[in-house]
């Protein structure tokens, strides 16, 4: 979570936990059959860039652990709580991505969620 958005504080470490967390229950679209959060964290492609390419390689702190946990027991944050993707654009956040629709903002990343047809396991 560290990795993905320690610029964007705690609450934007927590909505990177959500994606997370959510592409582990989802078994849709690009995450059937990730059952572990490090099998989502290494998957490829997809999964987590900054540490699928060693761009971050320190160990998470305390304080990120149990931000984790939180996330793992389940609180949700808007706009991550059923978001599968998010990225960092250079500008404003786009309506769609890859037909994926915009759940919103927070700070530097935009989220993106399933509709309920293709993903009903995220909600």
């Amino acid at each position: 979570m560290r990795a993905e958005a320690e610029g964007d504080g705690k609450l934007g470490m927590l909505l990177v936990g959500n994606v997370g967390v959510n592409r582990v229950r989802a078994d849709c679209l690009d995450f059937k059959d990730i059952r572990s959060l490090r099998r989502m964290v290494f998957q490829s492609p997809g999964g987590f860039e900054a540490t699928q390419k060693g761009y971050f390689y320190q160990g998470a702190r305390q304080s990120e652990i149990d931000l984790a946990r939180k996330v793992i027991k389940g609180d949700r944050y808007r706009p991550g709580e059923v978001s599968l993707w998010f990225f960092r654009p250079d500008g404003p956040c786009p309506e769609t991505w890859f037909n994926q629709y915009n759940s919103g903002r927070f700070k530097s990343h935009c989220f993106f969620f399933p509709t309920y047809s293709s993903c009903p396991s995220v909600y």
